[in-house]
C-alpha cells in the first residue's frame, strides 16, 4: 500500500531511539499516523514541529498497519506560530478538537479551513475569528451545524440578532426580543461569509462568539462524550481577550 497526500503535522510522540510516531491532518485520508525513522534527527525535527505543512509519503504492507512516513517540507510556519500564546494556543485547541473525529476519515473541508487558520495567526483578532469559524465547521462535520442564514421564527435574513440555544437556529432581534435574556448573541462577523477584515473582529463580538460555539460544542459533542473542552481553549479565549482589549 502506497499513497501521497499534503498534511499538516498536529504532533509527533517518541517511538525507539531515534523514531516518532507522527500525527498529520491529511487532505484527502483525514487524521492518520505514521512511523517517521530517524524523526528525531537534527534534520527532520525542524519539520515535524507542529502547524507545519508537509508532502507525506505512507507505505505499509496492509491498509491497517501504522506504515512508515517519507516527508518533504511545504510551508514551514510553525515557528511562527509559535512567536505568540494566542499562536499556540490556537494550534493546540484546533488539534485537539481534530482528535474528535474517527482516525483516516476524510473531512478536505476542515483540512483546508485549517490550512488558512494556521496562516493568519498573527492577529489575535483575526485568529480569535479563524478558531469560532473553524469551530462551526467542525460542528457541520459531526452533524451538529447550525443554521444562521434565516431567522426561525419569521424567515427573514435581515437583523440577525441571536441564535435558539435550543435549535441553533438565528433569530431576528424582532422576533427574539421577548425571550432575549433567553438567546445567545449571533456575532455580527458569522452574517459575512468572507475572510475576516484586515482590522478583524471587536472584543465583543469574539466573546459573543466563542460563547457560542462553546454552547453547542459542550451540548452535542464533550457533554454526550464525557469529556471536557480542551484546557487550551480556555487560554486561547483568554489571550485572545486580553490582546484584543488591550488594544
Amino acid at each position: 500500500m502506497e499513497w501521497t497526500d499534503d498534511a499538516i503535522v498536529l504532533g509527533v510522540r517518541k517511538h525507539g531511539e531515534t523514531s516518532v510516531i507522527a500525527e498529520l491532518m491529511t487532505r484527502e485520508r483525514g487524521r492518520h499516523l505514521g512511523l517517521v525513522q530517524g524523526g528525531r534527527s537534527r534534520k527532520l525535527r525542524p519539520l515535524l514541529q507542529p502547524g507545519n505543512s508537509v508532502r507525506a509519503t505512507w507505505r505499509a504492507r496492509l491498509d491497517e498497519h501504522l506504515g512508515q512516513y517519507r516527508l518533504e517540507g511545504k510551508s514551514l510556519r510553525a515557528a511562527r506560530i509559535m512567536e505568540t500564546a494566542h499562536g499556540i494556543f490556537a494550534l493546540q485547541t484546533l488539534s485537539s478538537h481534530l482528535r474528535l473525529l474517527p482516525e483516516r476519515d476524510a473531512h478536505i473541508g476542515l483540512y483546508e479551513t485549517l490550512a488558512i487558520v494556521l496562516d493568519n495567526l498573527e492577529a489575535p483578532e483575526i485568529a480569535g475569528e479563524l478558531v469560532i469559524r473553524f469551530e462551526l465547521a467542525l460542528l457541520e462535520e459531526l452533524g451538529f451545524g447550525l443554521d444562521l442564514t434565516r431567522c426561525a421564527a419569521s424567515g427573514t435574513r435581515e437583523n440577525l440578532l441571536y441564535v435558539s440555544p435550543k435549535s441553533g437556529r438565528a433569530v431576528s432581534a424582532e422576533a427574539g426580543k421577548p425571550w432575549s435574556d433567553r438567546m445567545l448573541a449571533l456575532p455580527s462577523f458569522l452574517l459575512k461569509r468572507e475572510m475576516p477584515r484586515i482590522d478583524g473582529a471587536g472584543h465583543d463580538d469574539l466573546k459573543s462568539g466563542f460563547e457560542l460555539t462553546s454552547y453547542f460544542m459542550e451540548r452535542n459533542v464533550f457533554g454526550p462524550r464525557g469529556i471536557a473542552a480542551p484546557p487550551e481553549r480556555d487560554s486561547l479565549v483568554k489571550a485572545v481577550g486580553k490582546a484584543v482589549t488591550r488594544e
